[in-house]
């Protein structure tokens, strides 16, 4: 079956926004050794937020009046997203690598799935069911190392549990943004950036935030606040105009591939486990999203913008 141009583009924009979804992970790592996870997450935004205002009104043209009546679900959507799922993420990546990072945050569509039966009353296949099981399975080998019984001991690597608390605060920001008014996705994320960004600047006044030192930690600033935070959400959510997003969200599993190539450009090694693990992760999200990815699309409502919920 041969793509179409418009097909083809937007299936490469996908591609390249997971790209620099998976940078974030390594360029992460970086920042954090330098800058605590509230600095990292603070100047993110900060420097985000006036470019994403612009891409919004360019791209959108949104009736800003109309979107800020929603204000209370954008509250909940930067208090999770924005805010939760990346603080818990840098914090993460003080204590495990990129790529064990990456690896957990594979089962957040699954995850996804489970919060959707429980808090939306979406029906699932006995396909689904198999498919989270082993996905369960695969992150478990993952935070095991593959000797599933040391899961019952008392200690476990503190950057593994503060990537499941990332991806659960991810989840619920993604259920939220099921139930919240349609609103344009990148006008949304810069008022979720603004959000954020005027609620910690009282904090940051106080307490300070911590400035990049070194030329490495600056460029890494400029990486995730450039790439992840902007580039990312636009290449997504272009490309959801033309890609039904059940089958877009099949993309995100590239963070994991491109997670593993960019580890073993720095020089790391993997394990065994990680690469089973994930493996097994990444075969259980794909079965339990088949029935949504074979799906035909349905049109949108008239006037609807497309939703992006992606991890960044």
């Amino acid at each position: 079956m041969r793509l179409s141009r418009s097909m083809l583009v937007a299936a490469l924009s996908l591609v390249a926004a997971t790209l620099f979804w998976a940078g974030n992970y390594v360029v992460g790592k970086i920042a954090v050794a330098e800058l605590s996870p509230l600095s990292l997450v603070y100047l993110r935004w900060l420097l985000a937020v006036v470019p994403l205002f612009l891409v919004a009104q360019v791209v959108e043209r949104p009736a800003w009046r109309l979107v800020l009546r929603a204000w209370p679900w954008l509250l909940a959507l930067s208090l999770f997203g924005l805010a939760g799922y990346n603080f818990l993420l840098y914090a993460a990546l003080q204590f495990t690598d990129p790529f064990n990072a990456s690896l957990i945050n594979a089962f957040n569509p699954a995850l996804i799935v489970v919060a959707s039966v429980l808090f939306l009353h979406e029906r699932l296949s006995r396909a689904a069911v198999v498919g989270l099981l082993l996905a369960l399975l695969g992150v478990l080998v993952i935070l095991s190392k593959g000797n599933l019984v040391t899961l019952l001991e008392a200690q476990h690597n503190a950057g593994d549990l503060l990537m499941l608390g990332a991806i659960v605060s991810w989840t619920a920001y993604t259920i939220i943004g099921r139930r919240a008014p349609r609103l344009p996705p990148i006008t949304s994320t810069a008022l979720q950036a603004f959000i954020l960004v005027a609620a910690l600047t009282p904090v940051a006044l106080v307490q300070g935030i911590d400035l990049p030192q070194t030329a490495g930690t600056a460029w890494s600033m400029a990486y995730i606040a450039v790439f992840p935070s902007l580039l990312s959400y636009l290449l997504w959510n272009r490309a959801l105009q033309t890609i039904e997003p059940a089958k877009a969200g099949v993309f995100l599993n590239l963070i994991t591939v491109f997670a593993a190539i960019l580890t073993l450009l720095t020089g790391q090694a993997l394990t065994l486990a990680q690469v089973l693990g994930g493996t097994v992760v990444i075969a259980g999200v794909a079965l339990a999203n088949k029935e949504a990815f074979a799906r035909r699309p349905e049109p949108p409502p008239t006037g609807s913008a497309p939703q992006a919920r992606a991890v960044d």
